[in-house]
């Protein structure tokens, strides 16, 4: 896939793309979407030669279920997962229906659930929320590859 964009002198700029998106409307398709993740960074790295470390698998699958089921939880009809490579990272990015923010709670271990946002947000190296005319987007991005000593690298606050 490819993506195109005008350069500041007016010429046409394509770069190559690697993405995947899968639409998901019931609970059952949380296992889905993980799968989804899991088949995408696999071919990243067996198909365009991208370092995916096992720490970023699990992280991507991980991101991927707690924001597929938020937006299952909380919004009516379908949501869309996006994964992009961009970077040396994965951007997953999910839109459902519901515009309103997600509440974004204070760590706070005496209480059961409601954690996933901030999971989502300590291993993303960023986080953001964008209003749709329609819904919202909540995008977050995953290294893909940790540094020699198996810290994740590149994490911007």
């Amino acid at each position: 896939m490819e993506r195109t964009a005008d350069s500041e002198d007016g010429q046409l700029l394509v770069e190559n793309l690697i993405s995947v998106s899968g639409a998901f409307e019931g609970s059952e398709d949380i296992a889905a979407a993980r799968d989804l993740a899991r088949s995408f960074l696999a071919d990243v790295q067996a198909v365009h030669g991208l370092p995916v470390s096992g720490r970023a698998m699990g992280l991507v699958q991980l991101v991927v279920s707690e924001l597929v089921t938020n937006a299952r939880k909380y919004a009516p009809g379908p949501c869309l997962l996006t994964l992009e490579v961009s970077g040396g990272a994965v951007e997953v990015t999910v839109w459902d229906s519901n515009p309103t923010p997600p509440a974004i709670l204070a760590p706070d271990p005496r209480r059961i659930g409601q954690h996933g946002l901030e999971i989502v947000m300590a291993v993303g190296q960023s986080f953001a929320v964008h209003r749709e005319p329609l819904g919202k987007r909540i995008t977050t991005a995953i290294l893909l590859a940790d540094d020699p000593g198996g810290d994740l690298t590149g994490r911007r606050s």
